[in-house]
């Protein structure tokens, strides 16, 4: 980068970020687009196609000397059997003209004659794949598809080798047979440990997982939003699927609302009202979460705001407004199962995701291999561990029968607990809740039990213990008001009548 600085003239604003999540090493280097003085940064186009690694190969050169013959020769012939692109794949597309290749005469100097060797020696390997085909003795036709194919090999090669690098980190060892490697959203859904976290590109927009699942196979997941998984570290246990198909609720009530393609938030509000089946009897709130709704779908290009009684509505509305989401929502639906992982929620205190497994699915989608066979020991242990608590008992004939209301008595217990070792470094008491009440305060936190994740909401008298929702995550620090029901809350957002003139 000093040598770049003395060719350019000017001071460079850099960082730098060695890569080896590839078969090849490499760094990539970031430059600010503003010189020493501040101005737009002007470099050549020729000087970036070229000269920086002119400069970078003067620098290894004195460093490690040139390379000599014998190596360069070496280097190429290991290249012969490779299956991604190689050096001799481009010169061999830059030698075809439209007819093909001709290769019947030998060239008269020894190193021509080693490169022709070389040539014939890799059309041998693409014809065997399917990408070269000897037409005549000598003369050979390309495939059109010979530089995408081989890339494509050579990406499906990197990531095989980040998988076994995943594992190996881990400790563990699987079947390459195992590997399924997905391009897209999985066609049924998988439910395994996160054994890999990593950016798929360079801007940091997409993010890979790779998962050891239940099903005896090592699954890697690319084009995962980064927004939806902060939450999911290595040892989570989780579970990808496709994004729903299908309509949302608001949009369809939208739809249903509009006169010749135009919707009017004010009759939809007298309506809400006439009917008063609105939740929690907030009329304003709910019309207020569809205008958000269009808002979004505004920006999206999708809808038109003609004032703000008036929006104007595509003919297929619903369904491009499902097509948004799915685009948003990178097709991929990922639902955190527990951040505990296997060995933990053996003894665990609350209601654990091998607890739902043993009192709901079982081990119907469990293979006897890999994640699956360290979850199948792992639900044995478990199943020893709550007979000897007293949640369940097993019968003469070998039947287990497990406590009335397992997972709930379970999850009050760890709410109990945790609330009280809360308790004892805050100045305010702890006080759970139950089932059809309604929680008002302020959102302080987020709590990680064996049960779950649950927000801490306070009062000016005390605190409680309630289950999470993404819904609220944008209220941290923020009044909200919620109802319990069943085992889940829901909340009441949007404006409140009060005095005023």
């Amino acid at each position: 980068m000093s040598k770049l600085e003395g060719d350019l003239g000017t001071k460079l604003d850099w960082v730098a970020v060695n890569h080896f999540n590839t078969g090849h090493p490499h760094v990539h280097v970031i430059v600010n687009g503003r010189d020493e003085l501040g101005e737009d940064l002007v470099i050549n186009g020729d000087y970036i196609a070229h000269g920086i690694r002119e400069r970078a190969s003067e620098l290894v050169t004195l460093e490690l000397g040139p390379v000599t013959e014998i190596e360069q020769r070496r280097k190429l012939t290991a290249e012969i059997d490779q299956d991604c692109f190689t050096r001799i794949d481009r010169a061999l597309i830059a030698e075809a003209s439209d007819v093909g290749l001709d290769l019947r005469h030998a060239p008269a100097d020894p190193r021509g004659i080693s490169d022709r060797a070389l040539r014939l020696a890799r059309l041998g390997k693409l014809e065997a794949m399917g990408l070269a085909t000897e037409e005549a003795p000598g003369r050979w036709q390309l495939s059109a598809k010979l530089e995408p194919t081989l890339r494509e090999l050579g990406e499906r090669g990197d990531i095989i080798k980040s998988m076994h690098r995943a594992l190996e980190a881990e400790g563990l060892q699987r079947d390459r047979a195992s590997f399924r490697i997905h391009d897209g959203s999985p066609s049924t859904p998988i439910v395994g440990r996160v054994i890999d976290k990593h950016l798929s590109d360079e801007l940091g927009e997409n993010l890979t997982l790779i998962i050891d699942g239940v099903d005896g196979r090592t699954h890697h997941v690319p084009g995962v939003d980064p927004a939806g998984v902060e939450d999911i570290g290595i040892g989570s246990i989780v579970e990808i699927g496709s994004t729903e198909a299908g309509h949302r609720p608001a949009d369809r009530a939208i739809a249903a609302m509009a006169e010749e393609g135009v919707y009017r938030p004010s009759r939809h509000l007298e309506r809400a009202r006439f009917d008063g089946r609105v939740p929690g009897g907030d009329h304003d709130g709910f019309i207020d979460a569809h205008v958000r709704r269009l808002e979004a779908l505004r920006r999206a290009g999708i809808v038109e705001r003609i004032d703000a009684d008036h929006w104007r509505l595509p003919q297929d509305f619903e369904s491009r407004a499902a097509a948004y989401d799915a685009t948003r929502n990178r097709q991929l639906n990922i639902r955190m199962l527990s951040t505990f992982d296997l060995e933990r929620q053996i003894e665990a205190d609350g209601a654990t995701w091998l607890d739902r497994r043993l009192v709901g699915r079982g081990a119907a989608d469990l293979v006897a291999a890999g994640f699956g066979q360290e979850v199948l020991k792992a639900m044995d242990r478990r199943r020893e561990h709550l007979i000897e608590q007293g949640d369940a008992i097993r019968h003469a004939d070998g039947r287990i029968f497990y406590r009335r209301n397992l997972l709930a008595t379970l999850e009050q217990h760890d709410v109990a607990r945790a609330g009280a070792a809360l308790a004892a470094s805050r100045s305010l008491p702890f006080r759970p809740c139950s089932d059809g009440e309604t929680v008002q305060g302020v959102f302080k936190q987020t709590v990680q039990l064996s049960s779950g994740k649950f927000a801490l909401v306070e009062n000016a008298r005390e605190f409680t213990l309630v289950p999470w929702r993404p819904v609220i995550e944008s209220r941290l620090g923020r009044e909200v008001v919620g109802t319990v029901q069943g085992g889940s809350v829901s909340w009441q957002f949007g404006r409140k009548l009060g005095l005023g003139l």
